[in-house]
């Protein structure tokens, strides 16, 4: 008998030994961190509230109870008595019933009114037909990444439950080492922004922490060939943790699929559901430049599949000597500060991910309390001397000014944005600033994947800032569904009509102006002296963004790629941009200089060691002797390739 079984046999001798004489568990089963009871008997559990929660406690697992199929009434039956159990107002859209599992998947319009004070509802659901309830919202706006996504697990349940049960048993094997050390292993964004990676491995364990591109840098990929990552093989990577769905952090992740990896992806729902949309379109993108994509399709597949979704706050085992626990970073939906608890308390490691330390429009400021933390890896972004960014409210004043004169001059405001996380900050403002009638009212269309992204955050409103979340839960005043927002969906014909009538707004991706459909509004819309570009978020070193930023006036067709019908511009071969260029700093989703002094100096206790990473030279190094000066703690600005020893 393996020592998995051995272990599974012996919790569940100990599970029963803590259940009352009528309650009975028929097999106990590990499906990824969780330990899944089956019973004959789920009424008498769901009838005592705290059975589960003591056995959670005294095992220090996280448990699910599920029916055995055998003791299930007949879905028919337990449509009618679900239906009865849950109030109307609910706005149950699907059952979906899984008899395999004893799960019945509700979706509904407002999942708290199914889960009810505390999970009374579900209890009461369980009590009355036995089966186990798993609740998911029905997006608000008609997502179909969310849709393709949930269809496709659902799909893919026996193959999943395949992959969790796998997954399960390496997290609980037996440690082979007596060997105590932890590394930390750069395989890319430092001294650089974008293509995040990072190794952390100990004797037992390696765990890749991101793997994304490189904005405005084709073709670099985090240094994956080395012997700490898949140099060694891809089977030695025992997990991969994301933090958040960018580019920058995530395009890679389907790739290492195509390496042969087939372990677990650690991440918020959002998170996965983002990553999804993004590496999907990311292909698409490489195909319609002529470029070679990395990856097929069906990586992105793969990737999803193999995801295991965590929530804030929930301290999880990844490994046999690792636990992770995700907290808000404040960045974009979903993303997450990566908190490793190593060993029996060895060591703990925190990577921040991206960060926005103070709140905003759209969420809550980053966490960063923590029981302890000895290394933090810290994003760099806006680490440099001078990098402090306007006030937020003196950003929306001047976006508001800028929109209110180009209105008045006839013109139309163009504004590049990341589909994540700046679009529905700028859409918050501008809906605002409409209803109190701070600017003319005026529509307000969204291009490239704004509106989808944006559907996917209405899908996720725990993870908005708590006002708002309140606004979509109780109130039913989705800001986000303003009648001024259209969405773009009908290509350059629309482009060409909305380029040829009255003053409108314009959000369309990409952010950094790299390809998508900014390349065709510009050829619409940058010969008009009238209108305005406006820039709200980071443009990279190398992007078309960063050069007109700087100020080109004068683009080669090159770089434009399909001109729309009034996209000739100046001379031969190039674009003339006439229209008025401003940028309004403050929008961005990373925390400036005094954010990330702020998150360090607010952390209790502090970490001994900081590495400051994702951030060009000048940001890391000055960060690095700010925060050495400041806190008389060890800082580091590594490059790519260092290995650090912890212990």
């Amino acid at each position: 008998m393996s020592t998995v079984e051995q272990q599974l046999d012996d919790l569940k001798a100990t599970i029963t030994s803590e259940l009352p004489n009528d309650i009975s568990v028929s097999s106990v089963k590990y499906e990824g961190p969780e330990l899944v009871l089956y019973t004959r008997d789920p009424k008498k559990f769901a009838q005592q509230g705290d059975l589960v929660r003591k056995l959670a406690s005294k095992l220090r697992k996280r448990i699910t109870v599920r029916p055995d199929p055998g003791v299930l009434s007949p879905p028919n039956k337990a449509r009618s008595e679900i239906e009865r159990v849950i109030p109307e107002e609910a706005g149950v859209t699907d059952l979906d019933f899984h008899v395999d599992t004893g799960e019945v998947v509700i979706e509904a319009e407002k999942p708290g009114m199914v889960i009810g004070r505390h999970g009374s509802t579900l209890r009461e659901i369980t009590k009355t037909v036995g089966w186990t309830p798993e609740v998911v919202r029905t997006p608000p706006i008609e997502s179909s990444t969310v849709s393709n996504v949930r269809n496709f697990l659902k799909q893919e349940r026996d193959d999943r439950r395949d992959i969790l049960e796998r997954v399960g048993r390496q997290i609980h094997r037996e440690e082979m080492s007596d060997d105590e050390w932890v590394r930390i292993t750069t395989l890319g964004c430092c001294r650089e922004v974008g293509r995040a990676a990072f190794i952390l491995s100990t004797p037992e364990t390696r765990i890749l922490i991101d793997c994304g591109d490189k904005p405005g840098a084709e073709g670099e990929v985090p240094y994956l060939q080395v012997p700490e990552a898949l140099g060694a093989g891809a089977q030695t990577i025992d997990a991969v943790v994301l933090t958040h769905a960018h580019l920058d952090h995530s395009a890679f992740i389907p790739l290492l699929f195509k390496y042969g990896y087939d372990g677990p992806i650690y991440c918020t729902e959002p998170t996965r559901d983002l990553m999804g949309l993004l590496t999907l379109d990311y292909l698409d993108v490489a195909a319609k430049e002529g470029r070679a994509p990395p990856y097929e399709s069906e990586m992105v597949r793969e990737a999803i599949k193999h995801c295991i979704p965590l929530e804030y706050g929930d301290v999880t085992d990844i490994a046999p000597d690792v636990k992770l626990t995700f907290h808000n970073a404040g960045h974009i939906l979903g993303s997450a500060v990566s908190h490793f608890h190593i060993g029996d308390g060895l060591y703990n490691v925190a990577f921040s991910g991206d960060i926005h330390y103070e709140d905003t429009r759209l969420f809550n400021g980053a966490t960063n309390d923590f029981p302890r933390v000895e290394t933090l890896v810290l994003e760099s972004t806006y680490g440099g001397r001078n990098d402090y960014q306007t006030d937020q409210e003196d950003s929306e004043r001047k976006l508001k000014e800028v929109i209110k004169r180009t209105a008045e001059r006839g013109g139309k405001v163009l504004i590049p944005a990341f589909a994540v996380g700046r679009s529905q900050e700028i859409m918050l403002v501008i809906e605002q600033a409409m209803r109190n009638g701070e600017i003319p009212e005026m529509p307000v269309h969204l291009d490239g994947m704004i509106w989808e992204a944006t559907a996917i955050h209405t899908t996720y409103p725990e993870y908005l800032r708590d006002d708002l979340r309140d606004r979509i839960f109780h109130d039913d005043e989705n800001p986000f569904l303003a009648e001024e927002f259209n969405h773009i969906d009908e290509g350059e014909d629309e482009r060409q009509r909305v380029a040829d009538g009255d003053p409108c707004i314009i959000l369309s991706t990409s952010g950094m102006v790299t390809g998508g459909p900014i390349m065709s509004w510009l050829s619409h819309i940058g010969p008009d002296p009238d209108s305005t570009l406006v820039f709200v978020g980071y443009q990279a070193q190398g992007t078309l963004g960063r050069r007109i930023q700087n100020g080109w006036d004068e683009i080669p067709t090159s770089e434009v790629g399909a001109m729309g019908r009034n996209g000739n511009g100046g001379g031969r071969g190039t674009l003339s941009l006439n229209m008025n260029v401003e940028t309004v700093d403050g929008f961005s989703g990373h925390a400036d200089r005094a954010g990330l002094e702020n998150f360090v100096r607010t952390m209790n206790p502090r970490p001994e060691k900081v590495l400051c990473v994702h951030g060009d030279e000048r940001s890391t190094q000055d960060l690095s002797s700010a925060l050495y000066h400041e806190f008389n703690m060890r800082t580091f600005a590594p490059k790519n390739l260092e290995t650090f020893r912890f212990k």
